[in-house]
């Protein structure tokens, strides 16, 4: 009876060996914009989430904030989903945005813009 649980156990703990195990960097996600959504539903979508959604704008809405730069609806709407996605992701709160978001596991943080994540 040994012998053949030794049989079992033995593959068992190799294969367990060679599966590579998740890290915490690695499930690491921000919410950005989708690069096929057009402008308008980008526009719609970017409204929301810094109006009713509650995301936090701030950092991109005025000439002198760290994430005002590159002035495009779509770098604006990157930061506004992933606001509101890494503020309400434990609390229902989804990446969608009637299809114009997507997540990623590349942090969009440039320069002095940091996009924030919570765990």
């Amino acid at each position: 009876m040994s012998t053949f649980l030794i049989r079992i156990l033995l593959p068992l703990l190799v294969i367990g060996m060679t599966i590579p195990q998740w890290s915490e960097a690695e499930s690491e996600q921000w919410c950005i914009a989708d690069e096929q959504t057009p402008d308008d539903e980008l526009q719609a979508a970017l409204d929301w989430a810094c109006g009713k959604g509650g995301a936090d704008c701030s950092k991109m809405q005025q000439e002198n904030q760290t994430c005002f730069l590159p002035n495009t609806i779509r770098d604006h709407a990157s930061f506004a989903f992933n606001s509101y996605y890494q503020t309400y992701k434990h609390k229902g709160g989804s990446c969608y945005f009637k299809g114009a978001a997507m997540i990623t596991e590349l942090d969009p943080s440039h320069g002095s813009c940091h996009y924030e994540y919570n765990p």
